[in-house]
Parts: structure tokens; sequence; C-alpha cells
């Protein structure tokens, strides 16, 4: 293999673990806040 296909390569395996990492922040966000919604619509009626 070519030195060029080699960075190339690794620069996209970094760009897509990059993305996963942030997709992975996302949903964890996201299941948090339905979980925790609940206590907060409680807050809002008192």
């Amino acid at each position: 293999m070519d030195v060029a296909s080699i960075y190339y390569l690794g620069v996209t395996f970094l760009l897509f673990a990059l993305f996963a990492v942030i997709v992975g922040r996302t949903y964890n966000r996201r299941d948090r806040e339905k979980k925790e919604a609940p206590k907060y619509r409680m807050m809002d009626e008192d």
C-alpha cells in the first residue's frame, strides 16, 4: 500500500470514530432527557 492511501484510510477511520462518538452522546442525552422530563413537568404544574 502507498503511504498516501494509509494516511487517507487513517483519516477516514478517525472521522468515523468522531461521528460515532457524537451520535452516541446525542442519543445518550436524549435518553437522559426522556427520563428526567416527567420531573420537570411535575415542577411546572405546581
